[in-house]
């Protein structure tokens, strides 16, 4: 099964074709699955995800992005009791998601300073004991986890662990990026995030990084090539998920529009379209 999405609802006016933020209700009548960084910045309270549960239907899901705190991002530094703590808050504030089988996997997304080391290693492995319950899909932007001779042992542990380790397509001739290594360490769910191309946009540390970091609309033959690699990957998979994120100028809603018609696919179980959409698709 090959299911896609986007990051966040609310930014993706080719639904509705106004000039409006989107519903997550109307955004679940074209797409099965939502990336949420809300997490990320701060827990969400539980009537929160209560309402955004009610806007969905029942095969939608959810991938939620761990808080900062839990991936070490810079000036987010706990321990001891306070970081498990910080884990134990995390978790219960998926519980809804989990026991309404609406999440699909966990985001957790490391900054580019954590590097391969044997303490981040460890970290990894601390992290999967703390959330043991949960699927979870790792998304590493630092070049030294790809390097010869650590991207083998890389593949072992995820799979050791069951991370799904997400494969990124993103600008490769920065220092700042990844390469695309798309491999299947769980043999549930593979999971492809996709930020555009970029490269002078990913390397932008100005105060508008935002609005230029994934500012870019895949072509027919790029989205090609992902398919190419979508297929290849399914076969060893029991599901893919694709992710668009080059929305910085509204791409990512076409681009998965797109990409859907070229892969043939029908979502089942969708939400009820408003009338004034039907011709949209």
């Amino acid at each position: 099964m090959i299911e896609l999405g986007l990051t966040t609802w609310s930014e993706h006016q080719t639904f509705i074709n106004e000039n409006r933020p989107v519903t997550l209700e109307e955004y679940a009548a074209h797409l099965p699955l939502v990336e949420v960084d809300t997490f990320f910045y701060g827990l969400p309270r539980a009537s929160t995800v209560a309402n955004w549960l009610s806007q969905v239907p029942p095969s939608f899901s959810f991938i939620p992005k761990v808080p900062k705190a839990l991936t070490r991002h810079p000036g987010e530094q706990l321990a001891g009791l306070e970081l498990k703590q910080a884990f134990s808050a995390f978790r219960q504030s998926v519980d809804s998601l989990v026991a309404t089988n609406h999440l699909k996997t966990v985001l957790v997304q490391f900054p580019p300073t954590f590097t391969a080391t044997k303490e981040n290693v460890a970290y990894l492995r601390y992290f999967r004991s703390l959330l043991a319950d949960l699927p979870l899909a790792l998304e590493l932007r630092h070049q030294s986890w790809y390097a010869p001779g650590v991207k083998d042992s890389l593949l072992r542990f995820c799979q050791q662990y069951q991370y799904s380790l997400v494969a990124a397509d993103e600008p490769t001739n920065t220092q700042a990026s990844v390469p695309f290594v798309l491999a299947a360490t769980n043999p549930k769910l593979a999971v492809i995030r996709l930020h555009g191309r970029n490269a002078r946009g990913w390397a932008n540390q100005g105060a508008d990084w935002r609005k230029k970091r994934t500012l870019y609309s895949y072509s027919q033959q790029e989205l090609a090539w992902l398919k190419e690699q979508v297929l290849r990957i399914e076969a060893q998979v029991e599901e893919v998920v694709v992710i668009f994120n080059n929305n910085s100028a509204g791409d990512a809603a076409p681009n998965a529009l797109a990409f859907k018609e070229m892969l043939g696919l029908e979502f089942s179980g969708l939400g009820k379209m408003p009338p004034e959409q039907l011709d949209l698709l």
